[in-house]
């Protein structure tokens, strides 16, 4: 049996800090969405400014990212280069920049989600995110 690690309520604190310094530091009005290892909503905020639609693609995209173990930007890549049944994909609705997994150890425990810029943009929010608990 292994041992892994979950996202307590302080790590939900600093990564939001830290996506919301990254964001208002470039003036970036977006929402934030951080779930866990089964895309179940940990943390949900939204920016002044940030387009209401953003609350849900933020959601979105942080699931793709914790269930595909993989960044979002992934599925979008391959979409975009003709592999379109993906977008049939069970539960996947996120499937865009700016969603990134948070992996510990090896193991997915969670998953970052920033809508409301440009994609490129929301990743890097996003992985200022994970950056404040050294991942």
């Amino acid at each position: 049996m292994k041992t892994k690690s979950v996202l307590e309520l302080a790590d939900l604190k600093l990564m939001a800090a830290a996506a919301e310094a990254e964001a208002q530091k470039n003036q970036w009005a977006v929402t934030i969405a951080i779930v866990d290892d089964g895309g179940h909503a940990l943390w949900l905020q939204r920016l002044d400014g940030a387009a209401a639609i953003s609350a849900h693609i933020a959601l979105s995209k942080a699931q793709t990212a914790a269930l595909g173990r993989r960044e979002s930007k992934i599925y979008e890549d391959m979409i975009n280069q003709g592999r379109v049944s993906f977008l049939s994909a069970p539960v996947l609705s996120g499937m865009l920049e700016g969603g990134v997994p948070i992996v510990k150890d090896g193991q997915c425990i969670g998953g970052v989600g920033v809508s409301g810029v440009k994609s490129n943009e929301d990743a890097q929010v996003a992985r200022a995110a994970l950056a404040a608990i050294g991942l």
